[in-house]
């Protein structure tokens, strides 16, 4: 399952520091993740995963395969944008592929950095969201209603339209009034930019980093713009662009020395792998270990199918294990002497972490 995530943000803001770390970083892993090519504009990370290693150790591979981030550097969003300034139908158009939007906001104090339209973080936010709002209300008065229609998917999704768009000519995001799966999904269809996930990023100063200022400087912003806490991580472009260019040991000490466990660009990984309710099972074998990404509440005989779509229907069973016994009782020899490994049927539930193996038939 690919997971794209769209990098907003005003002009000068930090955006294309942070971007371009990502694409340092992202060569840095290339010797250890064989990650497909992929165009300039774009960057894989990693979503953070220190089960992966402890499996490998078990199982004796060298070859880890984390679950992974796409990020997608969108340019030239300004004031006006929804209007077309600043190639901003082009840009739009970009943010409409995507599965999240990740907004750059302004929160360093380096004067010597001009601010292009950047005013502070909630009047940032407000710029760009009223930008996206705009393109999508043009998107929802194109809609036209289903005259004589008695299909009820065509009256539902009319029904959804409108409310959205009176929602839309309010000013209210339309991600804060679709309420069930079914709305979402008219959202989606629609390509409609406020309607989709977002997660906010404070590119703050690097005396702000430390753990104990991160909290801090969270419910700080959070009451600022006016958000979710839970949809903030906060990141120093300067310091990401200064961590991607040293070895592994090097990251290690220097984010020792500012007070952080995981760099902002595996934060921002994780939040985003986390803010579209998604989740990791893992596999370990001696060719690799691998975590492989699913949406929560996914079943084993779909679960499968990420590993290839033809284990859905030659799906048999699954067995299943649990990091904590997996690695305790060394690997699938171990749990199943132990008596802790589970046989599964096509309706389980798949758990956060399960260690599976899928019998397919022929």
């Amino acid at each position: 399952m690919s997971l794209s995530v769209g990098i907003v943000g005003l002009p000068n803001v930090g955006k294309s520091t942070l971007f371009n770390a990502l694409l340092k970083k992202q060569q840095a892993l290339a010797a250890n993740y064989p990650f497909a090519t992929i165009d300039p504009n774009t960057g894989i990370v990693p979503v953070p995963d220190d089960r992966l290693e402890k499996l490998a150790a078990v199982v004796h591979t060298s070859v880890i395969k984390p679950a992974s981030v796409e990020f997608v550097d969108i340019a030239g969003l300004v004031k006006g944008a929804s209007q077309g300034e600043g190639l901003g139908n082009q840009f739009l158009s970009h943010i409409r592929e995507v599965d999240l939007i990740c907004h750059v906001v302004r929160a360093f104090s380096d004067s010597n950095v001009i601010r292009e339209g950047s005013v502070d973080p909630k009047t940032d936010r407000d710029t760009i969201e009223t930008e996206l709002l705009l393109a999508d209300l043009q998107t929802l008065q194109k809609q036209r209603e289903p005259k004589m229609s008695k299909d009820k998917d065509e009256l539902f999704r009319w029904e959804v339209v409108k409310k959205m768009r009176a929602a839309a000519e309010k000013g209210t995001q339309l991600r804060d009034v679709l309420k069930t799966d079914e709305e979402k999904e008219v959202g989606r269809t629609l390509g409609l930019l406020t309607a989709k996930p977002m997660i906010y990023v404070a590119n703050v100063d690097e005396g702000e980093l430390g753990d104990r200022g991160q909290g801090l400087g969270v419910s700080k912003l959070a009451e600022q713009l006016g958000v979710d806490p839970d949809s903030i991580v906060i990141v120093s472009a300067k310091i990401e662009s200064e961590l991607s260019i040293l070895s592994d040991e090097d990251q290690k000490l220097y984010m020792q020395d500012l007070g952080i466990q995981q760099s902002g660009l595996e934060r921002l990984a994780k939040k985003a792998y986390e803010r579209l309710g998604l989740q990791s099972f893992l596999t370990a074998g001696e060719l690799e270990v691998r975590a492989w990404t699913i949406h929560a509440g996914t079943n084993a005989q779909l679960a499968a199918g990420v590993i290839h779509t033809d284990f859905i229907k030659k799906f048999i069973k699954a067995n299943i294990a649990s990091y904590a016994d997996f690695v305790a009782f060394g690997g699938w020899k171990g749990v199943r002497e132990a008596g802790k490994m589970r046989i599964e049927g096509r309706d389980y539930i798949m758990h956060e972490g399960d260690i599976v193996e899928f019998m397919i038939g022929a």
